[in-house]
């Protein structure tokens, strides 16, 4: 029951950081891409390469691994609001729009989470992941 409360936790802080950030990134960063989408996604693509990465080096324990990445970054990203916008500009035929979006979310989102392991490695002191 611990660990429940931990992601319930986590998650309670991660779905408002999200909403700030698209909030934020609607009123500061030009229309009509997803920028806030965009950036949560990013920032719990890095995070959660990081937290993975350290948890694996019992550096935050399983409680740790429960409050931040499954609560927090599971609350911070976005799966279904991606996929909502996606097809919403193929359906308004944006389809080179989409493409990029596609392309930009899994391909930085990916070298992100890499990143992220590659810091907590650093942090660690733990020698080269795969």
């Amino acid at each position: 029951m611990g660990e429940w409360l931990l992601v319930l936790a986590g998650g309670a802080i991660g779905a408002p950081a999200r909403y700030l950030i698209g909030v934020t990134a609607g009123r500061r960063l030009p229309a009509p891409y997803h920028w806030g989408t965009f950036l949560a996604n990013m920032a719990a693509s890095l995070l959660l390469g990081f937290l993975v990465e350290a948890g694996t080096e019992g550096a935050l324990g399983a409680d740790g691994q429960a409050l931040l990445s499954v609560g927090f970054c599971g609350a911070l990203s976005t799966w279904s609001t991606f996929s909502h916008e996606l097809l919403a500009m193929t359906d308004a035929r944006h389809t080179t729009r989409a493409a990029g979006y596609l392309l930009a979310t899994v391909a930085l989102g990916l070298a992100l989470s890499f990143a992220g392991g590659a810091v907590a490695r650093a942090w660690t002191g733990s020698g080269p992941g795969l």
